[in-house]
């Protein structure tokens, strides 16, 4: 499938195969995709949970308003963003660039991130945005189905996971062979309400 009709066909599934499994090479391939997401300074703040253990993802579903397709799909993955990932041995992450442009990078993520929390944050959760995506849409086009999802107990769910205290879960991509086929999309809107050219009026 390409990558237009990856797009047009990518819904929301609810209702997943709980007796499928993707094989350990599927999986490997769309994490693989995923990692080649943009972040900004390259310093490729998502961490990719992948939640294979059903004991633990019955207790995740418990505390995500026991929604099935957390312990239903083949895969869970939780996508959380390393806040701190801007000082983390940050020369790492323009390793094969030139000397010069190592320098210049090195110096301008901590420019950018240095006593900034909320900039932290919001690149992570933009970060982790974009390779959602990017997964949903590999799915799509490996032949899977997928549900993008935020309706759970962040605390909860972190605790579950173990998740450091630098990290922030942002949301759950579940990922398998659906059973019924997703609704009518609810109600587009507007393209001329969505779309604005050079300014608000």
């Amino acid at each position: 499938m390409d990558t237009l009709a990856a797009i047009e066909a990518r819904r929301a599934v609810k209702n997943f195969d709980p007796n499928h499994r993707l094989t350990p090479a599927e999986l490997d391939q769309l994490l693989s995709l995923a990692m080649l997401s943009p972040t900004a300074f390259n310093i490729q703040h998502w961490r990719f949970v992948v939640v294979d253990d059903p004991a633990l993802r019955q207790e995740i579903r418990q505390v995500s308003w026991d929604q099935a397709q957390v312990t239903d799909a083949s895969v869970l993955i939780i996508l959380c963003a390393d806040l701190k990932a801007w000082t983390r041995n940050p020369q790492r992450y323009w390793r094969n660039a030139p000397e010069g442009v190592q320098e210049f990078m090195t110096g301008a993520i901590a420019q950018y991130y240095e006593g900034k929390e909320q900039v932290q944050r919001d690149e992570g959760m933009r970060s982790c945005g974009i390779a959602a995506q990017t997964l949903m849409l590999a799915a799509q086009a490996m032949g899977y189905d997928s549900c993008p999802m935020d309706g759970f107990d962040f605390d909860a769910v972190a605790k579950l996971i173990n998740l450091p205290a630098d990290h922030t879960p942002v949301m759950f991509v579940t990922i398998g062979k659906a059973t019924q086929p997703a609704r009518e999309r609810g109600g587009p809107i507007e393209k001329s309400e969505a779309v604005i050219y050079n300014r608000f009026s």
